[in-house]
């Protein structure tokens, strides 16, 4: 089976790469911008288009706003942009938000940074991939018309690209990326280029609609509540800025300069693109409405429920370029599949955050390890399904999406900044240097304004979009703290039961039992319990077996086997792939040939867990382990158990269980079929 399903696994995602190769798989520059920027930079594609959906709800004459919205927009950006370069600078380990939150803030706020990061890419992707649909659908209105479907199909086709690996998937991902940004530029300045000098009069599609407002006439704190509305769902430009930070072990060396540089290059380009789409849309009479079937009217006429209503973007290349141009159709298909791509910020940060949560015992230890393409696989599959389950139940519509983002991103923006003024604060109650000093007071002073400028935009969007949607946003923040808390607390329990005591304890009595091999990860109460129980059966041969899928934890290994003297031999295998099971199948294996008379006895030290749940985070190794030795002739398994605290509360309700009797459960032999007393016919 294993054989057959490795075939098709080869095909769709390659070789397996060796532990070594981790460094052939980081990013230059070039390509670091595509895959970790792409969010931010394919953000103009919408963003424009939702300042103009809100700004619709006061009438044609709200849109005169949309330049004010704009500068706002790009002094925000910048804001963000220069915070975030002092970051990477002062925590280049990867960690990003939730590190620089955790260090200078404490762990609950780190973990609420993390709950907002995690529900933000899983947005990132719902609402890239939903809004390429939708880009698409205006060139091809079978995508549109079937647009849950194909948004998960290009989830799907994401996911297999990315668990390809981050460098192949960032290379593919390049190409179209730079065609957009050059594609958008080419449109602001031929635009610019036939309204300046040549004096065209260019005009969108929807230029000659009439928009019928919803509340007409709106002044004073309503329209300031209008437009602050409008300013938060412009700050979609900003999603993705984060991705750098948390990406920075992906680039190259200098990793430091190279992400600083690239954070820098997209905050340039986002900027000018977002003000140059504004820009055109007001000077080609752009028309967008929230309802278009009832708001747009054109001959004095609802356009109708038939309407399908073109994104910003497409209805500005159409007047710059002319409907069905090359160039238009090229910038169509462009912004579609960088809209698509988009989403790879979020398959790349996703993952790496999760497996940092899970090296703190967050999640699951299995988000932790990298998989046969040294990208973190688990976690790539973990997003995309919470992102195609998102898609189908809001039916991959980018409006109703897009009221649930922004909220994480700028909680995990206000807390960041709000810890790196901690991080400079401590620095500078130790550094003597003036020249040090000034830089250190010259990066609080942007981090400052940064944490102050992002908590007030925060509070905008909750006040703004809490009952459009972003309460679901808050609900998921909450979701992911309260599982993270309780695994994490899970974990730490099991850690302080397990461990391994100072003075000879029951678990290292020997028993009066024998044994052959022993399997160990580490010395703890579990593996003193089994190398114990093994040295009764007086086997010929005794030794403990360990597989190298981290060096670090390998030496720790040996060096406490050493401190213990223990008097079993630790034999350790190599694992270049970073398997487990098939290094001792093998070695098994390789025993039986040498004696083929010989009974190999293999033990396996296993946690005994109360509740169904710790079955996902305990014993998986172990499972597969004994799976695959049952069906390996001449080899005895025995797993040793270790019952955790957890495990007398299962034993408990088995208890309760035996002691009752459920009504008709007690029998003896096959019940009788009751006589049937009814006339017949």
């Amino acid at each position: 089976m294993s054989k057959l399903t490795d075939v098709p696994k080869r095909i769709l995602i390659g070789r397996a790469l060796r532990s070594d190769r981790l460094g052939e798989t980081l990013l230059p520059k070039r390509v670091a911008l595509p895959v970790f920027a792409s969010d931010p930079l394919s953000s103009v594609a919408y963003a424009p288009g939702e300042v103009l959906l809100v700004l619709s709800i006061a009438g044609l004459s709200a849109y005169h706003f949309s330049p004010w919205i704009a500068v706002a927009v790009v002094v925000l950006m910048f804001t963000v942009v220069a915070s975030y370069r002092q970051n990477v600078h002062a925590y280049p380990s990867g960690g990003g938000d939730y590190e620089v939150a955790t260090t200078n803030l404490g762990s609950k706020a780190g973990l609420t940074v993390a709950s907002a990061l995690l529900v933000d890419y899983v947005l990132t992707v719902a609402v890239s991939i939903s809004s390429g649909i939708e880009n698409l659908g205006s060139a091809v209105p079978f995508v549109v018309e079937n647009k849950v479907a194909c948004a998960i199909g290009v989830i799907v086709l994401l996911t297999l690209m990315n668990l390809r690996g981050v460098k192949e998937s960032g290379t593919l991902f390049a190409i179209p990326t730079y065609v957009f940004v050059a594609g958008v530029f080419l449109m602001i300045a031929w635009g610019a280029f036939r309204g300046v000098v040549l004096g065209d009069d260019m005009r969108a599609p929807t230029a000659d609609f009439e928009i019928k407002p919803e509340h007409p006439g709106l002044a004073g704190f309503a329209l300031l509540f209008l437009l602050l509305r409008a300013f938060s769902s412009g700050c979609a430009a900003l999603t993705g800025v984060e991705a750098i930070s948390n990406g920075v072990p992906a680039f190259r060396k200098p990793k430091s300069r190279n992400a600083a540089t690239t954070l820098a290059m997209m905050g340039l380009l986002a900027v000018t693109m977002f003000c140059g789409i504004i820009g055109l849309a007001m000077a080609t009479d752009v028309r967008m409405a929230e309802n278009p079937a009832k708001d747009l009217i054109h001959d004095g006429v609802p356009l109708g429920p038939d309407y399908v209503q073109d994104p910003v973007i497409s209805q500005v290349a159409e007047a710059v370029f002319g409907h069905g141009s090359l160039l238009f159709i090229v910038l169509a298909a462009a912004t579609a599949l960088v809209l698509f791509l988009a989403a790879n910020t979020a398959y790349n940060g996703f993952p790496l955050l999760g497996s940092i949560l899970a090296q703190d015992r967050y999640l699951p230890r299995q988000l932790h390890t990298r998989g046969d393409r040294l990208a973190f696989s688990n976690g790539i599959v973990l997003l995309a399904g919470a992102a195609g389950l998102l898609v189908w139940v809001y039916g991959a519509d980018s409006t109703r999406l897009i009221q649930l983002y922004i909220v994480g991103v700028f909680v995990s923006f206000t807390l960041s900044q709000t810890g790196m003024v901690r991080h400079w604060n401590r620095l500078l109650g130790a550094e003597k240097d003036p020249a040090a000093r000034r830089r250190m007071v010259r990066s609080r002073a942007i981090n400052a304004f940064g944490a102050f400028f992002t908590g007030l935009v925060l509070v905008v969007v909750l006040l703004t979009k809490f009952t459009h949607g972003a309460w679901v946003a808050l609900l998921g923040m909450c979701i992911f703290y309260a599982t993270m808390t309780a695994i994490r607390r899970h974990y730490d329990r099991v850690a302080e039961e397990i461990a391994a005591p100072g003075t000879p304890t029951d678990d290292s009595v020997r028993p009066s039992r024998v044994h052959s091999v022993v399997l160990v990860s580490k010395v703890h109460r579990p593996a003193l319990r089994a190398l114990a129980y093994a040295k009764l059966l007086r086997s010929d041969t005794l030794e403990a077996l360990s597989v190298n899928v981290d060096a670090e934890e390998t030496r720790a290994l040996r060096d406490e086997w050493e401190r213990r003297d223990i008097d079993v031999p630790l034999k350790v295998l190599d694992s270049p792939y970073r398997e487990v099971t098939r290094p001792v199948i093998e070695y098994v294996k390789s025993l039986r040939a040498q004696s083929p008379r010989d009974v190999v006895s293999v033990i396996i030290p296993e946690y005994v867990v109360g509740h169904w749940y710790e079955h996902f985070l305990h014993n998986q190794s172990a499972l597969r382990l004994k799976g695959r030795l049952l069906f390996t002739p001449g080899v005895m398994v025995t797993s040793v158990p270790y019952q955790l605290e957890s495990s007398e509360a299962a034993k408990l309700r088995a208890r309760k269980r035996q002691d009752w009797t459920a009504p008709g459960s007690v029998r003896r032999g096959p019940a009788e079929r009751a006589k049937d007393s009814s006339p017949r016919t």
